[in-house]
């Protein structure tokens, strides 16, 4: 791949969609990875997001689905999920180019006097922008190791024809003649549905996507063609003939039970062949090695007993609003052989509200609510639902049921168990009651009032274990601390942890100021968790996330086994006199230090630029 005394050059898969978006390009995108990574190539993603918007951050879930955060605090499209799942990489912001940030990288190199002299424009300013930005950032290196990778995989959103991609496609048509013949495969993901009427697949579709795509100065070198059945030879021959791509290059991508199936999909019709022609690797790679990733597959589809969980939360009509928190209890549901079936619940429809004005949806809400295995409240913002959440926690608390909390659920946890158990009726998140005299949650003292933007505490950030031989903590394999990613404004009160400990919730898990809480447990239920945190964002295929694993280990009757694994490793406990933090001062907040059990007493400061972590 590389010659001597010569730098490695960078081999680029571009991933174009057309006819309908929804196609399946991020897990075609994944696959394509995961299947060089089985030839032992190292592999990268870039996903191209042609909005305005300089990051997903501010939009909501049933516009865009789900908003995935990374590690280094970037909040991202949900396809940097597939990659980092499939690929098992750490990506960055970068890694997810848009509209907004190429312009305000632009404009503000104008303003700097950086094009002085020049009139800015689309061509060359901005798709030179695009060009230098996939280069810079295909050369990262996300998989842990030095060096660049060997391939990056760039995938378009949008489908061909959208106004808001022509300086994107045509930065791309000049960067395939920019890095060479050799380094530049282009895949097209088209639509070639099979109409009921007819009940065969119709190829004209594609046929006029191609042709739009040759026209913005795009060849395709394969052809990924989604349908519901498998293509058979003569609509491959036929699209070979009016799409000049040739017949080996045309892949059939039709419906499989899970989409753990699509890298071998892609295998046995020798796509990797193809995509390593192009790219000249063909001669220096190894055959495919996808045996473990295809054994999980079959193993999924051949689960059965079913464990049941019910998903309160705002977004229940839009799946991909809770990507992550699905692929998260999938992992965990086929670790522990089980075959996960979602009871999608409305939080609204919990409410007493509901319940007056449509009493039949109440009732199928609870019926759903009461017959399953395990309940989760996933992470939200606004008051719309929240009671219903609040109703939930209670159910599963009352009920031995086991619970987990994300991020909202942990606060909605927090406040039913200060209402029931506190007997504090009116208290509540200043989310939802800015004037509470009694909160339970409060703004966190960093953040802004005034911008919604990537103003949140988000990212990776560090959680310490404050009691060794709790639930969470063996979940996690008896560490002294962990690193988890955030994304909030809110945060518990830890003025009112003294009086909710003291009436059972134990906050087994704490930043490294004492004062901020990251997990809660109900050490007298099976299995009642709470955490600040999304660990969603870190479950990967074959490596769940610890807390979904507890929950489902404890739903289907598994939590003893499961933490059995983890008696006789004795877990640290977190203590500040041995972190090298400062035992006087933690930013802007005066502390004492408990000598004997070395914990932080004190008091966020209430200014903004108070207490930074």
């Amino acid at each position: 791949m590389q010659k001597a005394g010569n730098k490695k050059e960078m081999k680029y898969v571009l991933v174009t969609g057309g006819v309908v978006s929804g196609l399946g390009k991020g897990v075609t995108a994944s696959s394509i990875g995961l299947l060089l990574q089985a030839c032992d190539l190292r592999v990268t993603s870039i996903k191209i997001d042609p909005y305005l918007n300089t990051d997903a951050g501010t939009m909501s879930p049933f516009e865009h689905g789900e908003v995935f955060v990374l590690d280094d605090g970037g909040e991202v499209d949900l396809d940097l999920g597939n990659y980092e799942r499939f690929l098992d990489i750490k990506l960055t912001r970068d890694n997810n180019i848009t509209t907004g940030k190429i312009y305000q990288s632009v404009i503000d190199k104008e303003r700097k006097g950086d094009y002085l002299g020049k009139t800015v424009q689309v061509v060359p300013h901005i798709t030179d922008a695009i060009q230098d930005w996939i280069e810079r950032v295909a050369a990262i290196p996300v998989d842990g190791k030095e060096g660049s990778p060997d391939v990056c995989v760039i995938e378009l959103g949008g489908t061909i024809g959208d106004i808001e991609s022509m300086p994107f496609i045509e930065a791309l048509g000049q960067f395939s003649y920019r890095v060479g013949a050799g380094n530049f495969c282009l895949i097209h993901v088209s639509l070639v549905p099979v109409l009921n009427v007819v009940g065969e697949p119709k190829t004209k579709p594609t046929q006029h996507s191609v042709r739009g795509l040759r026209s913005l100065g795009l060849i395709p070198n394969i052809l990924a063609c989604r349908s519901t059945m498998e293509l058979d030879i003569n609509v491959k021959e036929k699209l070979s003939r009016f799409c000049h791509v040739p017949l080996e290059n045309i892949v059939s991508l039709y419906d499989v039970p899970n989409i753990w199936h699509i890298p071998s999909l892609l295998r046995d019709q020798k796509a990797h062949e193809a995509i390593l022609k192009a790219l000249n690797l063909f001669s220096v790679v190894r055959k495919p090695a996808l045996d473990p990733w295809i054994d999980m597959a079959l193993r999924c589809d051949k689960l059965h007993e079913p464990v049941r969980v019910a998903m309160v939360g705002k977004y229940t009509c839009l799946s991909d609003a809770y990507l992550s928190v699905l692929k998260a209890l999938l992992h965990a549901s086929v670790a522990c052989r089980r075959k996960l079936v979602i009871n999608w619940v409305s939080a609204t429809d919990l409410e007493t509200a509901t319940a007056l004005e449509s009493p039949e949806i109440n009732r199928a809400a609870w019926n759903s609510l009461k017959s399953a295995d395990a309940v989760v409240v996933p992470g939200g913002f606004g008051d719309r639902g929240v009671e219903g959440k609040i109703i939930a926690a209670k159910y599963a608390r009352e009920n031995k049921i086991p619970y987990l909390g994300i991020c909202l659920g942990m606060q909605i946890a927090v406040i039913e168990y200060a209402r029931s158990v506190l007997g504090l009726k009116n208290t509540n998140s200043t989310e939802f009651d800015p004037n509470n005299k009694n909160p339970c949650v409060i703004f966190m003292p960093e953040g802004s009032k005034t911008h919604m933007g990537g103003t949140m505490r988000l990212g990776s950030r560090r959680t310490y274990f404050q009691v060794a031989d709790c639930k969470s903590a063996q979940l996690y394999g008896n560490q002294t601390f962990i690193d988890e990613r955030h994304r909030h404004r809110y945060e518990v009160n830890p003025d009112m942890v003294p009086q909710l400990e003291k009436a059972g919730l134990s906050f087994t898990g704490k930043d490294e100021t004492g004062q901020r809480m990251e997990i809660v447990e109900l050490h007298s239920h099976p299995y009642y968790v709470g955490a600040q945190f999304h660990p969603e964002f870190k479950t990967r295929p074959g490596k769940p996330s610890a807390l979904f694993l507890g929950l489902i280990a404890a739903a289907s009757g598994q939590l003893d086994v499961l933490l059995k694994k983890s008696v006789g490793t004795k877990a640290n406990v977190y203590s500040p006199l041995k972190s090298g933090l400062s035992p006087h001062r933690y930013g802007n907040v005066k502390v004492k230090v408990n000598v004997k059990s070395g914990s932080f007493d004190g008091m966020y400061c209430k200014k903004n630029n108070g207490l930074h972590v």
